[in-house]
C-alpha cells in the first residue's frame, strides 16, 4: 500500500490533469478508508508558493501542493504564479477537495514611474518592484494578462538566445529542451538554468569532464543541483552576464495597468515587500501610497528573508515596522515561502520567537482573502468594488467582516453557506 500511494502522489505532478485529478481522488479514498491518515489542520499556512505552472523547485502541480498542504496539516494554502492563472481553477477545487481554505494569485514586475530612480525590490534595476493580484476565481481572459504571458516568453527565448552564444557545445533548443519542462510553455529563467544543466549531463557524461566545462564557463564547478543552478544563473542571467539586459520603463507594465487589470478580474492588487533595504524600500510608506492611488489594498511578504532565528537586527526591525505600517494603513497581509528555489521551506516556522507575535495580522490577512475568494466566486461581490464600498463604513470594519467570514466558512463551503454568510 505504501508504495502505491507514492505513485499516486507521483502522478499529481504529471502533465496531463485528468491524471492529476483521478491520483488526487484516489488518494482521498484511501484516507477516508484509513489507509492515510491525514492530521488535524492548524493555524499553519502557506499563501505564496509558486507551481510548476511558472517554477517549483519540486516540480509541485497545483493539485500537489494543495495535498501536500492538507498532509502538513496547513489550515490555509495558496498559489502564485508568475505571469500566468493557468492553476488558479484546478488549485482552488483541489484544495476544496482536500479541505484546506484555498487562495489564488498572480505576480510580475512593473514599472513605477514615480520611483524611477530609486531601487525598490528588483535588486539593480531602478524603479522595477514585484507586484501581485491576489484572491482569483478563474483563469480569466483579459488582454492585459495575454500580453504579460506574451511578454514573459519573448523576454525567456531572448535571453536564452544571448547565454547561447557563451555556452560553446552546449547549446538549448527552445522546443526540444526548455518547453518540455513545464505544462504551458511558461518558460522562467530557472527553466532554463535547469534545462543547461540537464543538458550538461546528457552532453558530457563523466563527471570530471563536465566539472571541467562548467568550470571554463562559470568559473567554479559547484555539486549539480540548486549550487549549479543558481551559479548559472548569477553568471550568465544576472547583471553582469551576457544574457542580462538592464530594464528600463518600457521593459515592463506600469504597476498602475496591472492594478486596473487585476481589478478587472475582480481580485485584488497587492504591493510585495523584500526586507526594506533598498532605497525604495526605506520609502515603504510614499510606494504604499503611490500603489493605493491605483487600487493597491494588501501587502505580501515572504517572512524568511527577514530574520535569523535568534538574532534581533535591522532586517527583523524593519520586518516588524513593515506590519505595523501596514496595519495602520488597514492593508491585509498575506505571506508565504515562494519554493521557487531548492531550499525554500514548505511553511513558515510560525513557531519562531520572531515570527509568534507576527501569526494573528498573517492569519488575519489570509482569512480575509480566502473570505474574498468565495464571496466573489459564489456572489461575484469581493473585498473592493461597489458592494464593500456601500456594505462598510470604512475599510477597519470591512477587515473585520471578512475575517470573520474567512475563519467561520469551512474549506469546502456551499454556495447557501456563503450566501447566508453575506446577507449577514
Amino acid at each position: 500500500m505504501e508504495a502505491h500511494i507514492v505513485q499516486l502522489e507521483h502522478q499529481l505532478d504529471s502533465f496531463d490533469p485528468a491524471t492529476r485529478r483521478k491520483a488526487l481522488l484516489e488518494l482521498l479514498g484511501l484516507a477516508r478508508d484509513g489507509h492515510i491518515k491525514l492530521p488535524p489542520l492548524t493555524t499553519q499556512h502557506n499563501v505564496h508558493c509558486h507551481t510548476f505552472f511558472s517554477y517549483n523547485a519540486y516540480g509541485y502541480s497545483p493539485t500537489k501542493f494543495a495535498w501536500l498542504a492538507r498532509k502538513e496539516s496547513l489550515g490555509i494554502a495558496g498559489i502564485v504564479d508568475f505571469d500566468v492563472l493557468d492553476a488558479v481553477e484546478e488549485f482552488l477545487d483541489a484544495a476544496r477537495l482536500v479541505g484546506v481554505k484555498g487562495i489564488a494569485s498572480v505576480e510580475s514586475r512593473v514599472f513605477v514611474p514615480e520611483f524611477k530612480t530609486r531601487v525598490i525590490n528588483s535588486p539593480g534595476e531602478p524603479g522595477i518592484t514585484y507586484h501581485m493580484g491576489a484572491g482569483f476565481t478563474g483563469a480569466v481572459p483579459h488582454p492585459f494578462l495575454a500580453q504579460m504571458r506574451a511578454a514573459a516568453a519573448e523576454r525567456t527565448r531572448e535571453l536564452l538566445g544571448r547565454v547561447n552564444t557563451v555556452m560553446g557545445p552546449l547549446q538549448l533548443d527552445w522546443a526540444r529542451d526548455v518547453l518540455p519542462l513545464m505544462p504551458k510553455g511558461n518558460a522562467t529563467e530557472r527553466h532554463l538554468c535547469e534545462a543547461f544543466e540537464r543538458k550538461g549531463r546528457q552532453m558530457f557524461p563523466d563527471p570530471t569532464t563536465r566539472a571541467a566545462f562548467w568550470q571554463e564557463k562559470l568559473g567554479d564547478a559547484p555539486p549539480e543541483g540548486a549550487k549549479l543552478q543558481n551559479l548559472i544563473r548569477a553568471k550568465t542571467m544576472k547583471n553582469g552576464g551576457v544574457g542580462y539586459v538592464q530594464p528600463d520603463e518600457k521593459s515592463f507594465p506600469l504597476m498602475a495597468d496591472m492594478n486596473r487589470c487585476v481589478l478587472d478580474c475582480g481580485a485584488i492588487p497587492m504591493v510585495t515587500w523584500l526586507d526594506g533595504t533598498s532605497d525604495g524600500e526605506q520609502c515603504i510608506e510614499e510606494l504604499l501610497a503611490v500603489a493605493e492611488r491605483t487600487g493597491a489594498a494588501a501587502l505580501n511578504i515572504i517572512p524568511d528573508r527577514n530574520f535569523t532565528p535568534g538574532v534581533k537586527d535591522h532586517k527583523l526591525q524593519n520586518l516588524y515596522n513593515v506590519v505595523a505600517l501596514a496595519e495602520k494603513h488597514h492593508l491585509p497581509i498575506i505571506v508565504g515561502t515562494e519554493m521557487n528555489s531548492p531550499g525554500n521551506k514548505f511553511v513558515d516556522n510560525f513557531g519562531s520567537a520572531e515570527l509568534k507575535p507576527l501569526l494573528p495580522v498573517f492569519l488575519k490577512g489570509a482569512h480575509i482573502l480566502y473570505a474574498h475568494t468565495l464571496f466573489r466566486k459564489c456572489s461575484g461581490h469581493g473585498y473592493l468594488g461597489d458592494w464593500a464600498a456601500k456594505r462598510f463604513p470604512n475599510v477597519a470594519a470591512k477587515n473585520e467582516f471578512f475575517e470573520a467570514a474567512g475563519r467561520e466558512l469551512p474549506a469546502d463551503a456551499t454556495p447557501e453557506q456563503v450566501l447566508e454568510r453575506i446577507r449577514r
